[in-house]
């Protein structure tokens, strides 16, 4: 008998503030102490996962938490930045990256039976349960005039001081930074760049978030060197001009050519530091070792040609010739699915190793530089390679470690591949496992809820998409969309997406999770941890990469060997990952809540059914982490987990997020955490902590 069983959940309810603010109308929930509580699981036979109303945790505890896981238009003549995006925003310098930095723990909710071990993280009382379809504040009226959208005065959202707000960046990492800050400077910039392309901003979205960043001291790297650049690799990869600004791997705001003048720097005198090939000149680019760089300028106040000039960064990458200095070189391309999206990959250090002059098109003088790649470096523009030969022939794979055309057979909407290039000889395929797309493909069957069918869905849409404030499914969001572009915005205790009462379309912006695998992956062999899974594409931070799939099971039903089990009770290591209000001179209240609270402990096992999550290894620093879904289908209610980019993920890296602890402790003498976990952890991290579930 087929003992699978459908994750269910009772309408989870609205997470609605007491407090909003006039201008924004951004909202927070104001929670207070209450103790936890573990309601009790269903037996092996019980048909359905009840999650009762999901509720708001402000954690106490810093360090850990349960259960949770361009320049402009009018730029300079020469090597103008062309950061087109969706973001309604238009070329200008990228704004600065968001900040990583500890965030509160998940608490689980622990009984008698309960294994979880307190982590530090104060309990929290949710919300005031509310029936569905009627979070706080809303009418009775069945009016379906849309509400007027709140329109922004274009500066109301501009920093112009720094005023007290504490960038947590100290003056020394400001001027030298390391993966942490960097990666913390990333996240905190396209947090702000994703909240205000969600409140519809008025204003260039890169230039307000940029600048903010840069006002508020969120910025590292800022003393400008030759060589590498500290917290990036070769091979990162940047969606902004501005993020690569902002972390100092290209410090110029406008020129492709970044470069120490003879007055600047008495020791370096003039040299050339970093070049960007933005893709609108006459560079040779497709060489993998090799870049014909094409010198700036050429052209007068107006507009109008005339010859390039030895001065300036043609003089830099002239006197670099003789020096022999290292050069960072950063590769524009574009993106695979977006033509109007271009991505800067981080390519290395090469050497300068002559220049000369020729006619250009115009029919004036112009140089070009020749520089070559330095050996025994990473690759990264060959990846980016590699991946564009295997998108553009889909069907042909011919590295040796090839294994399987499609690991799903026809499942998802696009293949997954099979590969082991660890051992080529070894054509071994994973252990049987029946695969499914999604969680509510688990062939099992569900019990009706009696809902009244006026508070099911968005009634009030029309089959028109989801996009104004009496919609009854933005409004259980907190009246806005929780996605833009197909990015989640920002990490929630819960999402809502429509369902099958809903009357609007497939396209809807609310519907994501659901609609199933939209990146090329593929599952590969990795060294130490099994196999692993990667995608083919970059994957910009707040991408939906997959769902984890399984079969809902109750804690004695769960097997000791179980290596393919996602539990919500272990205890997560905390990040920072939303928008911090006061980078939008916005009150410290308004931070959205990420604490996840399930008072329901959710097992799902992917061992006799799953798909590519099952794949995902752990990290104890990933670049993946979870959210809860609700969506409701014909009267039931599901709760999903869908798997979503922490940070930029380039071509080919390894997908991992935090798999949890079953307990931390704090030792007696030093007052330190300790993470005790079953299973020895090799994810090789910096942060490593030992071991994990």
């Amino acid at each position: 008998m087929d003992k699978s069983i459908p994750i269910k959940a009772i309408p989870v309810a609205c997470v609605r503030p007491d407090l909003v603010d006039d201008v924004t109308k951004n909202t927070s929930t104001i929670p207070t102490m209450v103790s936890p509580v573990l309601t009790n699981m269903p037996s092996a036979t019980s048909p359905l996962l009840m999650v009762p109303p999901l509720r708001t945790i402000w954690p106490s505890n810093k360090e850990w938490y349960d259960g949770d896981a361009g320049p402009s238009s009018t730029g300079p003549i020469k090597r103008e930045a062309s950061d087109n995006t969706n973001d309604t925003a238009h070329n200008t310098f990228a704004p600065p990256p968001e900040m990583v930095i500890p965030l509160n723990t998940i608490r689980p909710s622990d009984d008698s039976s309960n294994n979880s071990c307190d982590a530090g993280a104060g309990p929290s009382t949710g919300p005031v349960k509310r029936g569905r379809g009627r979070p706080k504040g809303s009418k009775n009226s069945t009016s379906t005039e849309p509400k007027k959208p709140k329109v922004y005065d274009p500066n109301s959202l501009k920093v112009t001081s720094r005023g007290n707000f504490d960038s947590e960046i100290t003056e020394a990492e400001t001027e030298t930074g390391n993966q942490e800050i960097v990666d913390s400077v990333m996240m905190r910039f396209d947090a702000v760049r994703r909240r205000l392309c969600q409140i519809n901003h008025p204003e260039d979205i890169l230039t307000t978030a940029s600048g903010n960043c840069t006002k508020m001291g969120v910025k590292t790297n800022t003393r400008r060197r030759i060589g590498a650049v500290p917290g990036i690799h070769v091979g990162d990869i940047f969606y902004y001009w501005g993020e690569m600004c902002l972390v100092g791997l290209h410090k110029s705001n406008y020129g492709g050519i970044d470069f120490f003048t003879a007055a600047e720097s008495a020791v370096e005198g003039h040299a050339a530091m970093c070049v960007v090939t933005a893709g609108q000149y006459d560079d040779e680019t497709e060489g993998l070792d090799t870049l014909i760089y094409s010198g700036q300028g050429g052209t007068d106040v107006y507009g109008n040609a005339r010859d390039q000039e030895m001065k300036g960064g043609n003089l830099a990458l002239e006197a670099s010739v003789s020096k022999g200095n290292d050069v960072r070189v950063v590769r524009g391309v574009i993106h695979p699915h977006e033509n109007n999206q271009k991505i800067y990959i981080y390519d290395g250090m090469y050497l300068v190793s002559k220049f000369w002059t020729v006619t250009g098109k115009s029919g004036f003088k112009e140089f070009r530089f020749k520089l070559v790649r330095k050996p025994n470096q990473p690759p990264a523009y060959a990846i980016w390679k590699t991946v564009e030969n295997l998108r553009n022939h889909d069907l042909i794979d011919s590295r040796q470690g090839f294994i399987l055309e499609d690991l799903s057979f026809g499942a998802e909407l696009l293949r997954v591949p099979l590969v082991n290039e660890v051992d080529e000889d070894d054509k071994t395929i994973p252990e049987d496992f029946d695969y499914i797309p999604s969680q509510c493909h688990s062939g099992m069957m569900t019990h009706e809820f009696h809902f009244d069918r006026q508070s099911l869905g968005c009634q009030n849409c029309r089959h028109q998409p989801c996009m104004h404030q009496n919609c009854t499914c933005v409004q259980r969001n907190g009246d806005l969309l929780p996605y833009h572009n197909n990015i989640l915005v920002c990490r929630k205790p819960l999402i809502y997406e429509c369902g099958g009462s809903c009357p609007c379309p497939d396209h809807c912006p609310t519907r994501l999770v659901q609609t199933g695998l939209k990146l090329h992956l593929e599952v590969f062999k990795t060294r130490n941890c099994g196999w692993g899974l990667r995608s083919w594409d970059p994957i910009r931070a707040g991408t939906f990469i997959c769902e984890f799939a399984g079969l809902r099971k109750t804690k004695e039903e769960v097997e000791e060997d179980d290596d393919y089990l996602f539990d919500t009770s272990k205890i997560y290591q905390r990040f920072r990952w939303n928008y911090e209000p006061e980078l939008l001179l916005e009150d410290s209240w308004e931070q959205v809540s990420e604490f996840i609270n399930l008072p329901t402990q959710v097992l799902i096992s992917a061992k006799e059914k799953g798909n590519v999550g099952r794949f995902m290894n752990h990290s104890c620093s990933p670049n993946v982490f979870w959210q809860p879904i609700e969506y409701e289908n014909r009267g039931d209610v599901y709760l999903l987990i869908g798997l979503f980019a922490m940070k930029h993920i380039p071509p080919m890296t390894e997908l991992t997020y935090d798999y949890g602890v079953s307990c931390v402790e704090r030792s007696e003498e030093d007052e330190v955490l300790l993470y005790k976990g079953k299973k020895t952890c090799l994810c090789g991290s910096v942060k490593c902590r030992g071991s994990f579930t």
